[in-house]
């Protein structure tokens, strides 16, 4: 137990996040990122800040095969974590953007709020054009805030993370 317990406070220490890596669940991600990857994070304020797909082009910086930062998030602070590229960061009341391939195009609804705008790699609309069920209804996923990232992906390692999977939480 003393073991798991120093692990941990190394992990931590040492990215600044916790959890500091998580297991990839769904296909969202594919062909970049795959069911049972272990992704190893690091807080944004550890290697300054978030680039979005946006940027990344712009600047040639690629993650995970595709231009910008792969992040973990709780949607509006709460529920269950996803990893998700961000693709963009919009002020309150711009249009929310569409990865379409290699360009960005306009959806039809505006940001309530300001924040990331993210979206899997294998998803054809952004995250904040979806609604998620939580214990009060369902909500539409807002732009990602600052304090509800979790960490920027940085490495994977294949297959191993089927074992978390297999743990019921």
């Amino acid at each position: 137990m003393a073991f798991v317990a120093l692990i941990v406070a190394i992990g931590i220490a040492a990215t600044g996040c916790w959890p500091f890596m998580v297991a990839v669940e769904s296909e969202s991600m594919v062909p970049n990122l795959m069911v049972g990857d272990v992704v190893f994070l690091v807080h944004p304020s550890r290697i300054g800040g978030i680039t979005t797909w946006e940027e990344g082009k712009q600047t040639g910086y690629r993650s995970f095969g595709d231009y910008g930062d792969v992040i973990v998030y709780y949607p509006n602070g709460h529920g269950k974590a996803i990893i998700h590229r961000a693709i963009a960061y919009v002020n309150a009341s711009e249009i929310i953007p569409v990865r379409s391939g290699e360009r960005l195009s306009s959806s039809d609804q505006k940001a309530e709020i300001s924040g990331y705008i993210t979206q899997g790699d294998a998803n054809r609309f952004p995250d904040q054009l979806v609604v998620i069920r939580t214990p009060n209804g369902v909500e539409k996923i807002q732009p990602v805030q600052e304090n509800w990232i979790v960490g920027v992906a940085k490495f994977r390692i294949p297959l191993i993370g089927y074992l978390r999977l297999l743990i019921p939480v």
